[in-house]
């Protein structure tokens, strides 16, 4: 076999090649591994000064809700009466104004024993809300407030059971009045992303960050989209700067993962 022998100039040529592709190859590396340092433009700031006082004017001239804000707080106290028909409104003081049969999707809905009936809820909720360095799980009972004065509840039913049963109890908004007759929302309030949108602000938790719809920027999420606590940093409508914000979901939990994310104010009922 015949053995081909370089040439001094060809030698010096596939030696220039060999290292022009080497320093290519180099150059992309370096580009791509400093596209990958890039952060997350939705992760949230080390330092945050959020300020969620433009948004208490949502609870104006809203029947079951009275509020005024002090020291960096909103007092906000509520009745906590739905101002949507309901089937729970069945037998009450409201049945002539606001009784309706279920008229929902689910063919497996049953009321349950309980009627809506006045409550006296007050949360003290921080303005200038912070992600808490120790996270708390959210309690049974309320644990946000909802733009109609209707509260939330957490993703469990008593005794920290969960929802599957239960589900079966809620009206056509997706509420259903506890054993006091405490009327709620576990999961997305159908009446207020019907009358907002499904991306609009729906309320606040107790540790003052806001509860949005179900999507954002035209997508509907998940809550794989999510984080455990069930929210995310990033712009809203409301929030041109960004902000940590929950949203609620189709699937479990809703509208709370594992706890506030940020440090709870104090509610009493």
């Amino acid at each position: 076999m015949k053995t081909q022998i370089l040439s001094k100039e060809n030698f010096l040529n596939w030696r220039f090649s060999l290292l022009l592709i080497f320093f290519i190859s180099c150059s992309s590396n370096s580009q791509i591994d400093e596209e990958d340092e890039t952060p997350d433009e939705t992760e949230e700031p080390a330092s945050t000064n959020y300020d969620t006082s433009s948004i208490v004017k949502m609870f104006d001239n809203i029947d079951a809700i009275t509020y005024e804000v002090k020291n960096n707080s909103l007092v906000i106290t509520t009745t906590n009466l739905p101002n949507h028909k309901s089937p729970y409104y069945k037998d009450t003081q409201w049945h002539n104004a606001l009784y309706e049969d279920y008229n929902g999707t689910n063919s497996g809905f049953h009321l349950n024993p309980n009627r809506i009936s006045t409550q006296n809820i007050t949360f003290t909720i921080s303005l200038q809300p912070a992600s808490a360095t120790n996270k708390s799980a959210t309690p049974l009972g309320p644990i946000g407030i909802s733009r109609n004065g209707v509260v939330f509840f957490n993703q469990y039913a008593a005794g920290n059971s969960a929802l599957d049963n239960e589900i079966d109890s809620f009206d056509q908004y997706l509420g259903h009045p506890a054993g006091q007759g405490n009327y709620h929302y576990h999961i997305e309030p159908t009446f207020l992303t019907d009358t907002y949108g499904e991306d609009a602000l729906l309320g606040l938790l107790a540790d003052g960050f806001p509860v949005y719809g179900p999507k954002e920027g035209g997508e509907t999420l998940s809550s794989s989209d999510l984080d455990d606590y069930h929210g995310h940093f990033g712009k809203t409508a409301d929030f041109a700067d960004g902000i940590y914000h929950y949203h609620v979901t189709a699937d479990a939990p809703y509208i709370n993962g594992d706890g506030f994310y940020g440090t709870k104010g104090n509610i009493s009922q």
